[in-house]
C-alpha cells in the first residue's frame, strides 16, 4: 500500500466534482486525507457527487463515518467559501489544506466578426461556384458581424465572479480558519496550505480566452500575495498551473483529432494531460513535510509545454 502522505489531514476544495478537482479530492482520500467537496449544488452536480462517493468506496460507510462531505454553493457568494470551512471545522475539527480549483472556461472571440483570411476565404469559396462578392461590395453590403459569437458582457462578468472573486473569497474564509488555529492553544502541527489552480494560461494569450487567461493570472497574483501575507502565521500558499488537461472545459476541443495531434507535437513529454497528472503535485503542495519551506512559488505541470513555445 501506498504510503499516506496526508493522513488525517482536513482538506476542503471548490469545484470538486469534476475534472482536476474531482482528481485531487479523490487522491486526497486515498492519501488518508478528510475532505469536503464544494459542488454547485445542481442536479448533475449532485449526482456527479454521488459518484466520487461510490468511486472511493466511501457510500458503503455510513454518513457520519465518511471521510468525504459535499458543501453546495457558488463560489461567487461570500457565504460560500465560510460555509465549506464550517462544515470542515464542526465535522473535523479544524483545516489544514485549502485548495481553490472551482473555475469555468468557454471559449469565445474577442470580437464579433470575422479575420480578413476568413473573409478572404469565403470570397474565394463563392468565386469556385462561379459567383462573387462584387455586388455586396457595390451594395455596400458587408458579411455579417455575428458569426463568431463574442464575449458578451455578462460571460465576462460570470467568469470573473467564478474563477477570480470565487477564489479570493474562499481562500480568504480558509486563511481566517487557519490564522485562529495558529493562535490556538493547541496549535495543528502545520499552520496550513493554500493551493490556487491557476493555469499555464497566467502566462500565455489564447485567442479565445480574453475573458480566461486575465483571471488565471489574477489567482496566480492573489496566491503571491496571499503567500507575502500570510507568511508570518506559517501559512503556505502556492499555485498550480495545469497546462492542457483533458477535462469537461476542452474535451470537445480535444476530440478533434487534428487539434490534439498539434497539441501533442508542441508538448515535450508528446502527450497531453490527464487530471490524474495533476494529483502528485497538489500532494507535494498540501504535504508540511515534503514541501514546508515551499511558498509563493507556481508549478508548471505541462508537460514541458510552456518552454517548447517559441
Amino acid at each position: 500500500m501506498a504510503a499516506q502522505l496526508l493522513q488525517d489531514k482536513v482538506c476542503a476544495i471548490t469545484g470538486g466534482v469534476t475534472g482536476i478537482g474531482r482528481a485531487i479530492a479523490l487522491g486526497y482520500l486515498s492519501h488518508g486525507a478528510y475532505v469536503a467537496v464544494n459542488h454547485l449544488g445542481d442536479p448533475k452536480s449532485c449526482e456527479q457527487f454521488q459518484t466520487m462517493l461510490e468511486e472511493s468506496g466511501e457510500s458503503k460507510k455510513e454518513e457520519s463515518g465518511r471521510r468525504i462531505v459535499e458543501v453546495r454553493g457558488d463560489v461567487g457568494d461570500p457565504e460560500t467559501g465560510k460555509k465549506l470551512v464550517r462544515e470542515c471545522v464542526s465535522r473535523w475539527g479544524g483545516l489544514d489544506v485549502f485548495v481553490s480549483n472551482a473555475g469555468v472556461c468557454e471559449f469565445k472571440e474577442f470580437l464579433e466578426g470575422r479575420s480578413q483570411r476568413e473573409r478572404k476565404d469565403e470570397e474565394e469559396r463563392k468565386r469556385r461556384k462561379g459567383e462573387t462578392m462584387q455586388d455586396r461590395i457595390r451594395e455596400k453590403i458587408s458579411i455579417p458581424l455575428t458569426t463568431l459569437p463574442r464575449i458578451s458582457p455578462d460571460l465576462f462578468t460570470s467568469t470573473v465572479q467564478t474563477n477570480l472573486t470565487g477564489a479570493f473569497y474562499t481562500i480568504q474564509a480558509a486563511a481566517q480558519q487557519m490564522v485562529s488555529q495558529s493562535q490556538s492553544s493547541s496549535p495543528r502541527p502545520h499552520a496550513g496550505s493554500i493551493i490556487g489552480i491557476s493555469s499555464i494560461s497566467a502566462l500565455v494569450g489564447g485567442a479565445q480566452q480574453a475573458h480566461y487567461t486575465p483571471t488565471k493570472a489574477g489567482v496566480l497574483s492573489l496566491i503571491q500575495s496571499c503567500a507575502c501575507a500570510l507568511g508570518k502565521y506559517g501559512i503556505r500558499c502556492n499555485a498550480l498551473l495545469p497546462g492542457t488537461i483533458k477535462t469537461q472545459l476542452n474535451e470537445k476541443d480535444l476530440d478533434d483529432e487534428g487539434k490534439r495531434k498539434y497539441m501533442e507535437g508542441r508538448i515535450p513529454l508528446g502527450r497531453t494531460g490527464e487530471t490524474g497528472d495533476m494529483v502528485g503535485p497538489a500532494v507535494f503542495l498540501a504535504s508540511g513535510e515534503l514541501s514546508g519551506y515551499v511558498t509563493g512559488a507556481q508549478l508548471l505541470v505541462d508537460g514541458g509545454l510552456f518552454v517548447n513555445l517559441q
